[in-house]
């Protein structure tokens, strides 16, 4: 009786019969085990290009404006900033004072709430499973915009009232808490089963009844609609580093609070019920991400008023290069954001010279053409 040969063994398929020094060393062929390896050393470039962003960034901004300093001699002076360095930077005592003093704290509140608007931003996209949410999705621009108009138009009646201080970035904060609380509660009303669909259509009705308000205060007081659309424009303006230190505590919070969940995000993009299994409870992870990632914009708003398509542009940019979990995006998506807006107030403060565009056209004429661009990009991959 013939006796049949043994099938050959797969291509790429170890034989134990072969010496371990002639077996295929690893890193020579496409194997699983290669994955996590290209992956890490993928965030790590990404990492590393992140902080020269933030670097440039912040060496353009401390440099340009209605005085040029050169760029050489602002990164030697910054790096005097850090203990122990002594370098001759060449500039005047009145130049350092310009870098120090006007220009420093505004470039540094631009990196801090660019950092949040796209933080917050990836945030919501992860929590909502739509990538077309932004940080002021639940309602957060339009309270912030009723309480600065309620504030400029009547503030101060209302601080001879109450006795208490009635600021801008006060009551920017105040109003972005209020609209998300009022979005949780109107979405809470539907039962247990609140679902992200839920509060996005809270999120839709509280924004326009806080607009209609706002609108009505706005017809009803004219003569402060030069103030109120100002701040609606956004602007980084800042006099020494009293925002930067206001903004800095919640900043630093929303970044450990969503950083330390961003696993959480990849968990939830794969349903509740596939959640639930994995021992993840959908519902805290969403609220308490929502939670912080509210906390930050309102934060950053009331530092610098209403600032477009940054919590859309910097997450949708990281994810097509750097891949889509938010493992990588939240992180990348913080340090490209605080570097994008950066930039940004560049070309705001000197697009115009010596006037001034506000911040937030800037990003609305960038975010056009991005969308543009995010279409025909979509529309040729499924063609």
């Amino acid at each position: 009786m013939a006796v049949r040969p043994a099938d050959p063994a797969p291509a790429g398929t170890p034989d134990a019969s072969r010496p371990a020094d002639r077996l295929p060393h690893p890193r020579r062929g496409a194997t699983p085990a290669d994955a996590p390896a290209r992956s890490a050393g993928l965030r790590t470039r990404w990492l590393l290009a992140g902080l020269v962003a933030v670097l440039v960034a912040l060496v353009a901004g401390v440099s340009f404006g209605p005085v040029s300093l050169p760029p050489g001699s602002v990164a030697a002076e910054l790096l005097n900033l850090l203990p122990g360095v002594h370098l001759d930077s060449g500039l005047t005592a009145q130049e350092v004072a310009i870098v120090t003093e006007l220009r420093l704290p505004r470039v540094v509140l631009g990196l801090l709430v660019g950092a949040l608007l796209a933080l917050a931003g990836g945030c919501y996209q992860g929590v909502f499973r739509n990538p077309l949410a932004d940080p002021y999705l639940l309602g957060v621009a339009a309270g912030a915009g009723l309480a600065v108009t309620a504030a400029i138009v009547l503030g101060a009646g209302a601080g001879a009232l109450t006795g208490l201080p009635v600021t801008v970035p006060l009551a920017a904060f105040v109003g972005s808490l209020g609209a998300v609380a009022m979005t949780y509660l109107l979405g809470a009303a539907g039962g247990r089963d609140r679902s992200p669909a839920t509060l996005i259509l809270a999120g839709v009705a509280v924004s326009a009844f806080l607009a209609a308000g706002q609108t009505y205060l706005l017809q009803a007081h004219s003569d402060s609609l030069q103030q109120v659309y100002s701040w609606l424009l956004g602007r980084l303006s800042t006099a020494g580093w009293h925002d930067v230190l206001l903004v800095l505590p919640y900043f630093l919070l929303t970044a450990v609070v969503v950083l330390a969940h961003r696993r959480e995000l990849d968990v939830l993009a794969l349903g509740d019920d596939e959640a639930t299994s994995l021992g993840l409870h959908p519902q805290r992870s969403r609220y308490l991400l929502i939670a912080a990632a509210s906390l930050g914009t309102a934060a950053a708003v009331s530092a610098s008023g209403l600032i477009g398509f940054v919590g859309i542009i910097v997450p949708h940019t990281v994810r097509l290069l750097a891949g889509s979990s938010h493992r990588v995006i939240l992180p990348l998506s913080m340090l490209f954001g605080g570097a994008f807006l950066a930039l940004t107030d560049v070309v705001a403060r000197t697009a115009a010279a010596p006037a001034e565009i506000p911040i937030g056209v800037v990003t609305a004429l960038l975010g056009g053409p991005f969308f543009v661009l995010i279409l025909r990009t979509a529309r040729g991959v499924r063609a």
